[in-house]
C-alpha cells in the first residue's frame, strides 16, 4: 500500500471514530498532498514525494511549536504537539545519531573538508546518503560540530 493510500485510509478512520486532532491533520495534510499533485501533473505521488510534503508540515510544526513556547501559549503548543506526533507517525524509521555521526565522519574524509567553509561539499556527499532516513538538523549540527574540530 502507497504511503499516500494509507494517509487516505486513516483519515477516513479518524473521521469515523470521531478523532478530531488525527482527522484535521491528515484533511490538511491531504490538501498539501493536492498542491503537490498539481504541481508535478500525476496522478499518484511516489511515496519520496509523500515524505517530502509531510517533512514539511513536520518543520512548520515545529518552528510554531517554538513561537508557542516564546509566547507562553503552553495551550497551543500542545495542539501542534500532537499534530506533529501524527504526522512523525508516517514517516520511515529514522537512523540512530550514532549510525548518521559515522556516515558523517565518513563524509568528512571523503570530501576531504579542511574546515567549517567546506560544510556544502561535505552536505553534497552525505545528503544521498541519508536522505529521507535521518533528521536534516541532526546532519547539518553534526557537520558542524566535527568540522569545527578538523
Amino acid at each position: 500500500m502507497l504511503l499516500e493510500e494509507k494517509i487516505n485510509s486513516d483519515y477516513i478512520l479518524a473521521m469515523k471514530s470521531r478523532d478530531k486532532v488525527k482527522s484535521a491533520t491528515l484533511n490538511f495534510l491531504k490538501s498539501q498532498l493536492k498542491y503537490s499533485h498539481i504541481e508535478k501533473k500525476t496522478e499518484k505521488l511516489e511515496d519520496a514525494d509523500v515524505v517530502i510534503v509531510i517533512k514539511k508540515q513536520i518543520k512548520q510544526r515545529q518552528d510554531s511549536i517554538e513561537q508557542f513556547k516564546l509566547g507562553n501559549r503552553i495551550d497551543l503548543m500542545d495542539k501542534e504537539q500532537a499534530e506533529l506526533d501524527v504526522l512523525k507517525s508516517y514517516l520511515p524509521q529514522e537512523m540512530p545519531e550514532a549510525e548518521v555521526r559515522k556516515i558523517v565522519e565518513e563524509s568528512i574524509k571523503e570530501s576531504q573538508a579542511a574546515s567549517i567553509k567546506d560544510m556544502g561539499k561535505v552536505m553534497k556527499v552525505i545528503m544521498p546518503k541519508v536522505a529521507g532516513k535521518a533528521d536534516n538538523k541532526l546532519v547539518s549540527d553534526l557537520v558542524k560540530e566535527l568540522l569545527s574540530k578538523v
